[in-house]
């Protein structure tokens, strides 16, 4: 019984937390669109926004520069994030739950 309950709290957190990876994605693909927009990115929703996802970002643009006026380290960080909350997020759930 004690089991069944602390496997269904685990399962909820790690639910939470690929929710919250998925909309995260969503909150980068709109500020990658919004540099698409003259002065989006300089809105009040921008800045909150870059406040936001900039500090993801800035990890992949440390190792992949800017390619022209292309920024990829974007989409690197977006694959990375969407492999992360469809694959890695469900294997480290089956590795917590096999611990109990």
């Amino acid at each position: 019984m004690v089991k069944r309950e602390v496997e269904s709290t685990i399962t909820a957190i790690f639910s939470l937390l690929a929710t919250a990876m998925r909309a995260y994605w969503f909150l980068l693909i709109i500020y990658i669109f919004m540099s698409w927009l003259p002065n989006a990115r300089e809105s009040q929703f921008g800045q909150m926004l870059g406040k936001i996802c900039e500090p993801y970002l800035e990890i992949f643009r440390e190792f992949i520069p800017p390619i022209g006026m292309l920024d990829l380290s974007a989409l690197v960080g977006i694959i990375l994030l969407s492999f992360a909350a469809s694959a890695g997020v469900p294997a480290l759930h089956d590795m917590v739950l096999s611990l109990f």
